[in-house]
């Protein structure tokens, strides 16, 4: 008498794992995410938040929500300069306008 085998990677049977696509749906989630963080820092040139390097980085330069983006030593800090700011955070004030050249020179203009 013959005996019938079945290969278990060629047998299609009626018991599905319904948690088998929630792991796919998950996995879909997560590449997306990736993606999307990487088109962000690349749209936003923030690819120095992902150096050893110290920076500093000025966001909206001389508009009244400017905000200035230090990284010093492995920690972040922002600075708004404003003239109302709370008695507990950083101060500052407005002092004068750099301008660079083509050449690539700064020039400062105090005020």
């Amino acid at each position: 008498m013959r005996r019938k085998t079945r290969n278990p990677l060629l047998h299609e049977g009626d018991d599905v794992d319904p948690m088998g696509t929630v792991a796919n749906l998950f996995d879909v989630a997560m590449v997306f995410a990736v993606a999307l963080m990487v088109a962000l820092t690349a749209r936003f040139n923030l690819s120095e938040l992902f150096t050893k390097e110290d920076f500093t980085m000025v966001k909206n330069p001389g508009k009244a929500d400017m905000e200035i983006i230090t990284r010093e030593a492995g920690q972040i800090k922002r600075y708004t300069p404003s003239e109302n700011q709370q008695a507990d955070g950083p101060r500052g004030r407005r002092v004068g306008i750099a301008y660079e050249l083509e050449n690539g020179e700064i020039i400062y203009v105090p005020e």
